[in-house]
C-alpha cells in the first residue's frame, strides 16, 4: 500500500537525521541567537527551504503528499512546539499547508542538534498515525483519529472534548485513507448515536456517550486532562 510506504519511509528518514543531530557539533551557534520568525495566513504553503527546519509558534499545519493518482495523502497534523521541514522526508511532492493563521521560527542547520526532543516527538506522533490509519473497521479508525486530534489540539467542554481545528470531510478522509463519502456517513453515524457534536464548525467528542462503541472495539474513552 502506498500510503504505508510513504509513512514507513517518513521514519526511516527521521531516524536518519536523529543519527545525523546527534554527532552535530554544539557550539556552531550560540544558544542565544535570536530566530528569524516568519507568519503564514490560512491555506499557505511554507516555502520548500532545505536548508533550515520550522519550529511552530502559533497554529496548525499539515504535511501533505500527492499519489501518482493525484491523490492527497495527508502525513500528519503538527502544532505548537512542533518541528517540520522538507528536509525530514523524501517523498516528492512534499508539502506544508497552514491549516490556520500560523507563525514559526526558522531553526537553521546549525542549530538542529537543539531540536532533538522534538524530532523524536515528530516520530512518535508519525508512528501514532501510522497505527490509526490501518485500524479496521473505519468507524474504529476514524474515531480513533478524532480522539488523537481532541487530545493533540482539543480543550474539555462541559460535553466532553472539543477539537479545535476545523477540518472538511475530504481532509479527514485523506488523513485516514478513506473516501469522504464513507467519512461523511460515519460522522452522521456519530451524531445520530449522541457521540459527536458540531459546535461553530468544530466537533466535540461527548465523553459520555461512548461507551457502546469503546465495547465494541475496545476504544479508550475520552478523558478529562
Amino acid at each position: 500500500m502506498r500510503l504505508k510506504q510513504v509513512l514507513n519511509n517518513n521514519l526511516n528518514l527521521l531516524n536518519n537525521y536523529l543519527i545525523m543531530f546527534n554527532s552535530a557539533p554544539t557550539t556552531a551557534v550560540p544558544i542565544y541567537s535570536p530566530l528569524i520568525q516568519r507568519s503564514f495566513s490560512r491555506r499557505d504553503h511554507i516555502p520548500p527551504r532545505y536548508d533550515v527546519l520550522w519550529r511552530i509558534e502559533r497554529g496548525i499545519v499539515r504535511t501533505v503528499t500527492v499519489s501518482e493518482q493525484g491523490t492527497v495523502i495527508c502525513l500528519g497534523y503538527w502544532g505548537s512546539g512542533d518541528i517540520v521541514g522538507h528536509r525530514l522526508s523524501r517523498l516528492d511532492p512534499y508539502r506544508i499547508e497552514c491549516s490556520t493563521s500560523v507563525e514559526v521560527s526558522i531553526l537553521p542547520s546549525e542549530l538542529w542538534h537543539q531540536a532533538l526532543d522534538a524530532i523524536v516527538l515528530h516520530i512518535q506522533q508519525a508512528e501514532e498515525l501510522l497505527n490509526i490509519v490501518h485500524l479496521q473497521p473505519l468507524p474504529l479508525r476514524l474515531w480513533q483519529f478524532l480522539i488523537w486530534l481532541g487530545q493533540k489540539f482539543g480543550h474539555d467542554v462541559d460535553l466532553g472534548r472539543s477539537i479545535n481545528l476545523r477540518l472538511t470531510q475530504q481532509e479527514i478522509a485523506s488523513a485516514i485513507n478513506a473516501t469522504r463519502v464513507s467519512v461523511t456517513r460515519t460522522l452522521q453515524q456519530f451524531e445520530s448515536e449522541g457521540m459527536l457534536l458540531r459546535r461553530s464548525g468544530q466537533f466535540v467528542l461527548c465523553s459520555r456517550s461512548t461507551v457502546r462503541l469503546s465495547a465494541k472495539f475496545h476504544i479508550p474513552q475520552v478523558d478529562s486532562d
